[in-house]
């Protein structure tokens, strides 16, 4: 039986110990010295945006040291720079790059499935034509932030197809480097192939994507080595709202919330309809599902305690918000707040008040 449909309190307990050795590899030694090294071969910084959708694991896809890439979660990858505090905490982080003397790759993302429509992304109600024109507004207003010259600040649409873990590289003139099309033999053309695509792209930014599009290329050829029929369909069973979700590493456990959008309701009520459909469709357990409130914290003493707060809230909200809409749902809901040690990656679950 998979972690899918085991009784909840099983399933709740299975991920209270995968956040565990999570945190214990992320703070080995050598996973310490590896995200150190990666750095100092590739210091681009990485940054994406995209889908609450569980399955979208860019690390996991291009072979990165969990780490090093800086994620922004949101409803089908749908974002909007003038919200207040997306901008203010994107703008933070690139600044605090730059400031450490390191460019910066804003992927903007949005992901189909070619095996079927319905595993693509329901946020867009599986329109990738309407997913893939949202992705260049974002790049717009990234420009119109950090500047069209691209010598710092790089933002590119990047497709991610679901069914093998793809990316697909847009470049300026509309041309596409789709990566499940490129065979091994092909993989030296890579580099010649980026550079036509994007010619203003800093030489280390492009040494920089290429080592992610080989390591994609690495990723496919085992992904096709496998079965992925249960990966790919839609089988959630959490809610997780905020930041610090990287230990959910296995496919479609999860539908993850960022606290970017000034209306927070659409994207949570998107996510427990989503989660209602699931059991419906006996897909999961109707026994229950998790809505867990995650906010990192980077000191002791204030921020944490501010993290506590910021959790607690979260966490109240989204309730309500399910128990307005979807009142049956709510009745099966287990609810757990935490806070991340951003450091460490320790994820703490806070007790119940």
């Amino acid at each position: 039986m998979t972690i899918h449909h085991r009784p909840i309190g099983e399933r709740i307990d299975w991920l209270q110990d995968l956040a565990r050795r999570h945190t214990a590899e992320f703070r080995s030694p050598e996973a310490y010295l590896a995200r150190e090294r990666y750095q100092a071969k590739h210091p681009t910084a990485i940054v994406v945006l995209k889908c609450m959708d569980g399955r979208i694991n860019i690390p996991v896809a291009t072979g990165t040291p969990p780490g090093i890439i800086q994620p922004f979660r949101n409803l089908g990858g749908m974002f909007d720079l003038g919200w207040p505090h997306l901008g203010e905490v994107l703008a933070s982080h690139v600044h605090r790059m730059v400031a450490g003397g390191r460019r910066v790759l804003i992927f903007i993302t949005y992901h189909f499935s070619r095996g079927d429509v319905a595993r693509g992304c329901a946020g867009f109600h599986y329109d990738t034509e309407a997913a893939l024109a949202h992705t260049r507004t974002i790049k717009r207003q990234a420009e119109h932030i950090f500047g069209t010259g691209h010598a710092t600040v790089y933002p590119i649409i990047c497709g991610f197809e679901t069914d093998e873990d793809a990316l697909l590289i847009h470049g300026k003139n509309g041309e596409v480097i789709d990566l499940a099309a490129i065979s091994k033999a092909q993989a030296g053309s890579l580099g010649p192939r980026l550079t036509a695509l994007c010619p203003d792209l800093p030489e280390q930014m492009r040494e920089d994507l290429l080592r992610l599009m080989y390591g994609n290329l690495e990723w496919i050829a085992q992904v096709r080595t496998t079965s992925r029929l249960l990966d790919i369909e839609h089988r959630e069973w959490m809610i997780c709202l905020g930041q610090g979700f990287d230990f959910l590493h296995t496919p479609n456990l999860a539908l993850i919330v960022g606290p970017y959008s000034p209306d927070l309701a659409d994207p949570i009520g998107q996510a427990a309809g989503i989660i209602e459909a699931n059991m419906q469709a006996g897909r999961i357990p109707d026994d229950g599902f998790l809505l867990l409130a995650s906010v990192p914290y980077e000191d002791i003493g204030v921020d944490r305690a501010r993290a506590e707060l910021k959790s607690r809230f979260l966490a109240g909200f989204a309730g309500e918000v399910i128990r307005t809409r979807f009142p049956s749902l709510a009745d099966r809901m287990f609810t757990q707040t935490a806070v991340l040690s951003w450091r460490s990656r320790a994820l703490e679950i806070l007790p119940t008040h």
